[in-house]
């Protein structure tokens, strides 16, 4: 795997056996063979798994 599937970037890093870290989109994946599963890295360190579909913006103005 040369590039994140998430984002397309080349900065990845290597974190165990299949295991990748991409510092663009901070997030985890893991390949096996055909297969890749994506996780989310939490505040905390633990790994949920990716949903493309859930909105992760933060609204920073006072309503």
């Amino acid at each position: 795997m040369t590039a994140c599937p998430v984002c397309g970037q080349r900065t990845i890093g290597k974190v165990g056996t299949d295991q990748y870290y991409c510092s663009e989109c901070c997030v985890e994946f893991l390949v096996r063979g055909e297969n890749v599963k994506i996780f989310n890295v939490e505040t905390d360190g633990t790994l949920t798994l990716y949903n493309p579909l859930q909105d992760t913006a933060v609204n920073l103005q006072e309503g």
